[in-house]
């Protein structure tokens, strides 16, 4: 029996091994296909991942799902971890917004390494990338530990084990050839960082366990506004690598490993009833609210430029895509430093947009009245923003104003004018929220069925219908891509055509 355990014991740690030549090496091949281009390798990565995991499922080396790799399961539903700190960010740029204070300021305390590891891909980067998959790994075990959830996975006494592992090596992974002007001081950043956050993760939870019995509000709503509040207030904070890692490669690494799960589902889950109709108005609803959005921004705001439809796009639809490739800085540093703040904006109305959605997951059907409302309220804010940011002239405080409006309108248009749409169909309210999570590659809302909001078996489906409509990326991020290599400029009539194709597509969708 005891030679039985040690056996078991090798083999969840070889687990440890095996996500870490999965996932490492996908971010790197997507920056590696993309290198000397403008595109971004999150198209990739949706490539990659959801291969690899049909690969593994299809090949009988697991199952769908992945269960013999519980490690990549830990790792897929980290998604809070690295969006906690996209709204920290984002709480900053907020402060300095209404503090009239300067949006781009120096850092003079790092200067990366140039020297090019893998072709795409610096050394400094590379250790970003490696210290992000390490911190995501550890804080998640440390979570489960303390809040003592997770007690019957198979995992569960080896959770103080992957604490250990993960925060000591995002501790200690700091690129010696990076130029760190005083290094004491930022390694004692990156730990203040890593507390900080298991601080944000714990008051999130606390608070989300508190108030379910009068609304059944998901963590992430609260990890929000801690997390915004806090940056709000330490608005002159230099990030430490902590941060800078999370904000370059926590998102990646988040998708890569719930890519490879969504992969290995593909399947199966096309026999369960409704899920080809969900897939359906997930594939053309990435082209409808994306293009859409994208549409109206160049015909009445007369802006086709990515410094304001990259980031006005990842925030009007908390899009997972869009918001890891300009955080990581893929279409440029105006639009990496915009991409916080409008991440966060739409999510200060989440208070309405969750409370909704958590009556009408017991309901099991939309709650229709204060649905219609906000959509009302979403047309009005759209509207705004469309005449001001065709009046703001380039100027950079009042384009930044202008999606702000833009990123809160144009979300409740999406997410309650998608769920409304969905009501005449007859899908039910757990697959319609799947399908809208998909349609506009919605991280709270993902974050927030995988949290079991909808119930087991939607969290269970979600990074298989939430990986799918990612098909679509390749053509989102490729004009994105055009637009880079034009100096910013996106096609014009291209993005008309695909917002008329998804048009018609979600239409179809109610007749599968």
């Amino acid at each position: 029996m005891e030679t039985v355990d040690q056996i078991t014991n090798l083999q969840l740690l070889n687990q440890f091994w095996i996500i870490l030549l999965f996932l490492i090496p996908i971010v790197l091949i997507s920056r590696t296909v993309v290198a000397g281009t403008r595109y971004s390798p999150i198209l990739i990565i949706v490539i990659f991942g959801l291969a690899m995991g049909y690969l593994l499922e299809s090949s009988g080396v697991s199952t769908p799902g992945l269960e013999n790799f519980p490690f990549i399961d830990l790792m897929a539903k980290t998604t809070i971890i690295a969006l906690t700190v996209s709204f920290f960010v984002g709480g900053q740029e907020l402060r300095k917004i209404l503090g009239k204070k300067s949006l781009e300021e120096g850092d003079d305390m790092v200067v990366p390494s140039d020297e090019e590891v893998i072709l795409g891909t610096g050394r400094t980067q590379l250790f970003f990338i490696l210290r992000a998959f390490f911190l995501l790994f550890g804080i998640q075990g440390l979570m489960h530990l303390m809040l003592g959830t997770g007690s019957e996975d198979m995992l569960a006494s080896y959770y103080p084990l992957v604490a250990w592992i993960g925060l000591v090596g995002a501790i200690i992974l700091i690129d010696n050839k990076a130029r760190i002007s005083n290094k004491h001081l930022y390694l004692r950043k990156g730990v203040i960082e890593i507390i900080v956050i298991i601080g944000i993760l714990l008051g999130s939870y606390v608070v989300a366990q508190t108030v379910a019995p009068l609304i059944a509000l998901p963590q992430i709503f609260f990890a929000m506004m801690i997390a915004a509040g806090l940056g709000a207030v330490f608005y002159q904070w230099k990030f430490g690598p902590t941060l800078r890692s999370l904000l370059f490669a926590g998102i990646p690494v988040v998708l890569a490993a719930n890519f490879l799960i969504g992969g290995s589902r593909i399947s199966d889950a096309f026999a369960i009833p409704g899920v080809n109709a969900v897939l359906v108005y997930g594939f053309f609803g990435q082209l409808l609210w994306m293009f859409g959005g994208i549409a109206l921004l160049m015909f009445f705001a007369r802006t086709a430029n990515a410094r304001n439809l990259a980031p006005g796009m990842a925030g009007a639809l908390s899009h997972s895509g869009l918001t890891g490739a300009c955080t990581a800085g893929d279409f440029g540093k105006t639009a990496a430093t915009r991409a916080p703040i409008m991440i966060n904006i739409p999510f200060f109305g989440h208070v309405f947009v969750f409370s909704v959605l958590a009556v009408s997951a017991e309901r099991g059907s939309l709650w229709m009245g204060p649905a219609l409302a906000i959509v009302a309220i979403g047309v009005f804010l759209t509207i705004l923003s469309l005449k001001n940011l065709q009046k703001s002239g380039g100027e950079d405080r009042k384009e930044v104003t202008a999606l702000m409006q833009f990123s809160f309108g144009w979300q409740l248009c999406a997410v309650f004018g998608g769920l409304a749409f969905l009501g005449i169909s007859s899908l039910s309210m757990d697959y319609g929220a799947m399908a809208q999570a998909s349609a506009i590659s919605h991280f709270g809302l993902f974050a927030a069925i995988q949290e079991g909001m909808f119930g087991s078996e939607a969290a269970t489906l979600i990074p298989f219908i939430f990986s799918m409509p990612f098909l679509v990326h390749p053509l989102v991020f490729f004009m994105f891509g055009k637009a880079m290599e034009n100096g910013g400029e996106m096609p014009v009539k291209p993005v008309y055509v695909m917002a008329l194709i998804g048009l018609a597509g979600i239409i179809l969708a109610l007749f599968i």
